[in-house]
């Protein structure tokens, strides 16, 4: 079996042979009941996929999903014009990095749809324009796929000390992102009759950024039981698409089928979106332990964030604290970036999830989703601990040398 460990796209997956867990019948439904989208999830689990298979629905591409769940359904296969925007890949943590990666993507689609760039024109205006003329050459409203769109906000979260001057005042990168966005993304309520379908997609929801407070028909189903499983994969996916290779690495192991996937599901299950019994496995830590036939933090192991480090060692916060509370959802869903809160972002960012739901009181319980993050938070926290320790133990020694 071929692991499509870090491979985003659909077509690619397909056309090389390599193990998909079929969504469609899910993204047909979405499709279906509705027009504009947001979505958050915690990075790698599955979110580019999701947007390249949507990119290749809408492109009519309909010889792809052969033998898919959508290719039975009464779904009409009509080709769009499709402008698909992906945050990923830049870091922007360095004045002007953002206006350029707008500006390449707008000269992209200009040049698409011959139409010539005015560099002396605000982004909006351009992409108000770019989304007209495709629907008039094409006859065809447009889909508007965007990936990661707060990747240039999270990147510069807590840098407050970098400040850039803009239009005869000091702003932090951060701000100067926030207006940027926020007038690009407010562009698709103006030009609504022009567009089919709208999803967007990011590991937070920002309130303050304009997509969210002037797109008032956005509907945002990062907590919609429907769809909870449109990213990841579910224990009945895992027992459907995986069960030999976990019986071979299971034989490698020297234990039963049963005992490797009750192990796999300890260390990478656990997630839940809602207050569904849902539960959702990172798709890329299974697929790296059927694939190296090991369990390890891979996950954590990528990488944790920078902002949330950040977050952390200016936060007052005694972590530890945070887990196996019941919360209302306003305090971990509404996110606005400071230290003083940082739980909206620790959960969104797939350090916490829910575990239980109380009705009655609309709180939701809040815990680490599975053994591997728990043991990545806790190492997290006990090394900036440490550091905090040691820091202090230099301050106590340098003014007993000043006392002296």
């Amino acid at each position: 079996m071929n692991y499509p460990i870090g491979i985003q796209s659909f077509e690619k997956i397909i056309g090389d042979g390599y193990v998909y867990v079929d969504k469609t019948a899910l993204i047909a439904k979405l499709i279906g009941s509705g027009e504009v989208y947001f979505m958050s999830r915690p990075r790698r689990l599955g979110k580019s996929l999701l947007i390249s298979t949507l990119e290749n629905i809408f492109l009519g591409r309909r010889e792809l999903f052969a033998g898919l769940g959508i290719d039975s359904m009464p779904f009409e296969w009509v080709e769009h014009p499709v402008l698909h925007l992906d945050f990923n890949g830049s870091e922007y943590v360095k004045e002007g990095v953002l206006e350029t990666r707008i500006d390449k993507q707008l000269c992209s689609w200009e040049a698409r749809y011959g139409l010539q760039p005015r560099k002396g024109l605000d982004f909006g205006s351009r992409f108000i324009d770019v989304i007209e003329a495709a629907h008039a050459q094409t006859g065809r409203r447009v889909v508007v796929l965007i990936d990661e769109y707060d990747k240039p906000i999270l990147d510069v979260i807590g840098t407050e000390d970098y400040k850039i001057n803009f239009q005869g005042r000091r702003v932090t990168l951060e701000e100067r992102h926030r207006d940027i966005l926020g007038a690009f993304y407010s562009v698709l309520k103006a030009t609504d009759r022009h567009l089919r379908f709208v999803f967007i997609t990011g590991v937070t929801k920002f309130s303050q950024v304009s997509v969210f407070s002037c797109l008032n028909q956005l509907n945002d189903i990062s907590r919609d039981a429907a769809f909870d499983s449109l990213c990841g994969i579910t224990i009945d996916e895992l027992d459907r698409y995986f069960a030999k290779p976990i019986a071979d690495m299971a034989s490698t192991w020297q234990c039963s089928p049963q005992e490797l996937r009750q192990r796999l599901i300890d260390n990478y299950d656990g997630y839940h979106f809602s207050e569904s019994d849902c539960a959702i496995i990172n798709p890329y830590n299974l697929l790296c332990a059927l694939q190296k036939g090991k369990i390890s933090d891979f996950w954590f192991n990528t990488g944790t964030p920078a902002y949330l480090i950040r977050l952390l060692k200016s936060s007052g916060d005694d972590l530890m604290s945070l887990t196996g509370r019941y919360y209302s959802p306003n305090l971990f869903e509404d996110y606005r970036a400071t230290a003083q809160r940082p739980l909206p972002m620790i959960y969104q960012s797939g350090y916490l999830t829910i575990k239980d739901y109380r009705r009655d009181r609309d709180t939701y319980l809040l815990d680490y989703p599975n053994d591997e993050v728990r043991r990545g938070f806790l190492s997290l926290v006990a090394d900036e601990y440490m550091k905090k320790e040691v820091g202090a133990t230099q301050n106590m020694a340098q003014t007993a040398v000043d006392m002296l």
